[in-house]
């Protein structure tokens, strides 16, 4: 069972990740998922400023979520 702190960073993830690839659909209409994994790919997102700030909010999240689960587990 997840513990609420979990739930929440589950919760933080896919919100941002839903506004990424929203905001990822603007400019490429067709974009998967799995297609902002690799936003090299797509020079549009590439060099997109509010595309870059986004993703590195994703990845902020990430390793928040993972900082509090290895302290969780050492304590």
């Amino acid at each position: 069972m997840k513990k609420p702190l979990e739930e929440l960073f589950d919760e933080l993830l896919a919100l941002q990740e839903k506004k990424l690839l929203h905001f990822a659909a603007k400019i490429i209409p067709n974009i998967t998922p799995d297609d902002i994994l690799q936003p090299n790919d797509y020079p549009e997102l590439e060099n997109h400023p509010f595309f870059r700030y986004e993703e590195g909010v994703l990845k902020g999240i990430h390793a928040a979520k993972m900082a509090v689960l290895a302290w969780n587990r050492e304590n």
